[in-house]
């Protein structure tokens, strides 16, 4: 099994449930908690492309609301910059391997990528 990354916040219960799943099938996640190591634009961008392109499913609407975001008028480019900038807006939790990620709402469509 290659390794796994979850980026974590560990006051939403969907983290947690997640994290508590992987650890349950007997993995070791390396455990991000994205809200105080933020994911660079890099790390962002493989991340959309594993979960399929399409980089507004990262993104929490009411957080980039309170956050002053205008998701709406942004392009891909400037909505991952903002996502850096403002990571209290990246959609939690996502799991990523070498070859995939997926958000885990629920916490069981993590599976399909172990």
């Amino acid at each position: 099994m290659s390794a796994v990354t979850i980026y974590h916040n560990p006051r939403c219960s969907k983290s947690r449930e997640t994290l508590a799943l992987l650890e349950a099938r007997g993995l070791t996640p390396v455990v991000v908690e994205y809200l105080q190591t933020p994911p660079s634009a890099e790390t962002l961008t493989r991340i959309v492309a594993l979960l399929g392109g399409d980089v507004r499913q990262l993104v929490r609407t009411k957080e980039a609301r309170e956050e002053g975001l205008s998701v709406e008028d942004l392009d891909d480019a400037g909505l991952i910059a903002a996502l850096v900038a403002h990571p209290r807006a990246i959609e939690r939790p996502i799991v990523v391997t070498e070859t995939a990620a997926r958000l885990g709402r629920p916490p069981e469509a993590v599976l399909e990528i172990l």
